[in-house]
């Protein structure tokens, strides 16, 4: 074989060689760059993250911003943080369900109002949420099976999200201002009561008795202060009498003028 022939072989097989070994790189380092137990896959055509059991503590970093579909179900995560999900402009679904989330923070959802159209919160430790955490969001919520505390609070968030279908009737009361609310349905309980216009009213009371009380001292001291000038009056017209008649028609004439 020519030299030249031979060393364009060589380079030939050098050049593959170092492809391969960088393509290879490349895959290493995404996949150590995923947190534990956490892997991209495809399903139905759409690009998936899933991170379910991997016993993770917050929201990963390292999620391919074209993911589609992100599960971070059955974890340790105990609060959504402002822009969690910022760098997922084309998450559809977010499985979030099972964790230990307690707080979501407004904004935690900011990016995702455009596309997604799937959020699960069951199965967490949510008392009681803002409805600014979920502004613009269009998603169809999950947020059965979470200790809510039934106040005007929750109204207003119910109002506000789009509840996935079946998932009304999970949405319990654990704790509310009334006891007898307490195990039944949120949405069964506000068929019949509005917490909202009742902490209106409520609200409208305290300033009424509020007012009544001060109306109340400005009148009593006014009493006072008529019933004081009274007093004094009398008391200067008992000393008129013991005084000589002359100096005391003066003084009277001067104690009448002062009192009217």
């Amino acid at each position: 074989m020519p030299v030249a022939e031979q060393v364009l072989l060589r380079s030939v097989t050098m050049w593959l060689l170092l492809q391969s070994l960088l393509l290879l790189a490349s895959c290493l380092r995404s996949a150590t760059a995923f947190p534990k137990g956490c892997y991209p896959s495809e399903e139905e055509g759409l690009k998936t993250f899933r991170c379910s059991n991997a016993r993770l503590t917050e929201v990963p970093r390292d999620i391919p911003n074209d993911t589609n579909k992100l599960y971070l179900d059955s974890n340790r995560i105990p609060f959504l943080p402002r822009d969690a999900f910022r760098d997922l402009p084309l998450l559809l679904e977010l499985d979030l369900s099972h964790n230990a989330i307690a707080s979501v923070e407004s904004g935690a959802f900011r990016g995702l109002a455009e596309h997604l159209h799937s959020l699960d919160l069951s199965s967490n430790r949510l008392v009681s949420v803002s409805k600014d955490a979920f502004n613009n969001l269009k998603a169809k919520v999950n947020l059965s099976n979470n200790p809510w505390r039934c106040d005007c609070r929750l109204q207003e968030l119910i109002r506000t999200v789009d509840l996935a279908a079946g998932s009304s009737g999970g949405i319990v009361c654990d704790s509310s201002v009334q006891e007898e609310h307490v195990g039944k349905a949120f949405l069964q309980v506000i068929a019949d009561m509005d917490f909202c216009n009742v902490y209106k009213k409520t609200t409208d009371i305290a300033m009424l008795v509020t007012m009544f009380g001060w109306f109340a001292m400005v009148i009593s001291y006014l009493v006072y202060y008529v019933r004081q000038n009274q007093e004094d009056a009398r008391r200067h017209l008992e000393y008129l009498k013991s005084l000589p008649s002359k100096q005391r028609r003066s003084e009277e004439s001067s104690t009448i003028s002062t009192v009217v």
